[in-house]
């Protein structure tokens, strides 16, 4: 009988360590859970935040594509003589004769703007076809003044003054 209560000792005191070690062993893991659950909020805010960035990114991206599709609606200080000479060859595709009488720079409240006095001659029909291809040609561009009359028997001059978009351009520096 001895023999039992001694078994029996021995097992109650190996099922009280195993309990204490199970509970010791429980509260080890509970607290790498929190800390698991923690580093899992971390990576999800910066997951997300990441995402925000990209995001970012992308619109930005996309707002200098649209800036720069609106600078194109824009002349720019230097580029004055291929707008001459754009609209002389408005002026050659539809069989008239495009002057430029005078080139001369103003604002429109805080807008920089070009003002071009033009002399247009030709048939009546070409001379309205290219003051319609001036008035539409893909600028920030205003007819402010027309003036249409006829010299000879089918020779029509216009005269007009147009306002057009500038913008003022800046040296470019170099990145070392």
């Amino acid at each position: 009988m001895k023999f039992r209560i001694l078994n029996l000792g021995i097992q109650m005191i190996v099922v009280v360590g195993v309990l204490f070690g199970y509970g010791f062993w429980y509260v080890g893991v509970a607290a790498k859970s929190v800390a698991v659950a923690e580093l899992q909020n971390q990576i999800a805010t910066k997951t997300e935040t990441a995402s925000r960035i990209s995001i970012a990114r992308a619109v930005i991206a996309g707002m200098i594509e649209d800036k720069a599709a609106v600078q194109g609606y824009f002349i720019p200080e230097t580029g004055i003589v291929a707008f001459i000479n754009e609209l002389e060859l408005q002026g050659q595709n539809q069989n008239t004769t495009v002057n430029v009488l005078s080139v001369s720079s103003d604002t429109l409240g805080t807008q920089p703007i070009l003002l071009f006095s033009l002399a247009i001659k030709g048939s009546f029909d070409a001379v309205m076809r290219t003051v319609g291809t001036i008035e539409y040609m893909p600028y920030d561009l205003s007819i402010s003044e027309f003036s249409l009359t006829q010299d000879e028997k089918n020779s029509w001059n216009a005269n007009l003054s147009v306002r057009v978009g500038s913008v003022k351009t800046t040296p470019q520096t170099k990145s070392p």
